[in-house]
């Protein structure tokens, strides 16, 4: 059967938040930009997460892969590199499954990618209260992303409101005077797929914490430059506890990115292809 390719991937990472990833891909039902794939990369969710993955496979138009595997504790950049490898896609949008994309993500996304770059994109926080009562119909309408509504709901009322700008030229004001690096952020980034193959992917011996910027530094320093656009690609980032964080995997993966930093580093050794640094 031939294969037709799509311009570009979204790989959408999670595990047992079911509730949250029907809110997310309920987003990716209403996008303007239409002419892409999903991947989910689950890292070994249970039957209710796959019960949402099949009915939106079944009843929506969204061309959905549910790349799984087996819960063995946070194993997100092992999952991310099967992922990166079932994309049939030359440009990857990496997001998380507890993000639910404005409806013009993709295609801002598709419209400012280069050669040579990847895109850092933003995300707003919203409390609990708000999280549980966005709804199907306030996510296809977008009325999730007006201001006014989100303060209706008890938002707090801060500069951070920004980000939700309609604007192109106030977001372009924004993204050039903010003091936030341009990043792999895993909730909002994306990039050329062979530019990620070019370093080998992520770094499987990393847990929570950084494991996606670690990659991003290694594109970095093999000459791919990131544009900030946080002020342009928007997605609601709901509210979850993070049961998973512990203080060794940090101190693991704050030495390999102090390693990727010093020693310019391009390449992991522990990254998709698992043989030694190429000549």
């Amino acid at each position: 059967m031939l294969m037709i390719e799509s311009p570009l991937s979204v790989i959408i990472s999670t595990y047992n938040q079911p509730v949250w990833l029907e809110k997310c891909l309920t987003g990716y039902e209403h996008q303007e930009f239409t002419d892409f794939e999903i991947i989910i990369a689950d890292d070994g969710s249970g039957e209710e997460t796959l019960n949402v993955i099949r009915s939106f496979q079944d009843n929506s138009k969204l061309d959905i892969k549910h790349v799984w595997q087996e819960d063995d504790g946070f194993r997100k950049t092992i999952i991310l590199n099967k992922a990166i490898m079932a994309a049939n896609s030359p440009y990857l949008i990496f997001t998380d499954g507890d993000c639910i994309p404005r409806n013009d993500f993709v295609a801002t996304h598709m419209e400012l990618r280069q050669k040579n770059r990847a895109l850092s994109g933003g995300y707003y926080n919203l409390t609990k209260s708000v999280s549980d009562e966005i709804n199907r119909e306030l996510i296809a309408t977008n009325r999730c992303f007006d201001s006014k509504w989100l303060l209706s709901k008890g938002q707090p009322n801060n500069f951070k409101l920004h980000k939700l700008t309609r604007s192109k030229a106030k977001a372009q004001f924004l993204n050039a005077i903010t003091t936030t690096k341009a990043s792999f952020n895993g909730m909002n980034v994306s990039c050329w797929k062979d530019d990620l193959l070019a370093v080998n992917g992520f770094n499987e011996l990393m847990e929570y914490g950084g494991e996606d910027r670690e990659a991003g530094e290694r594109m970095m320093n093999n000459g791919i430059k990131f544009r900030q656009i946080r002020y342009r690609a928007i997605c609601l980032h709901l509210f979850h506890e993070r049961p998973y964080v512990n203080e060794k995997a940090l101190r693991i993966n704050s030495e390999i990115r102090k390693t990727t930093m010093h020693n310019k580093s391009v390449w992991t050794k522990n990254g998709i292809k698992k043989e030694s640094d190429p000549v």
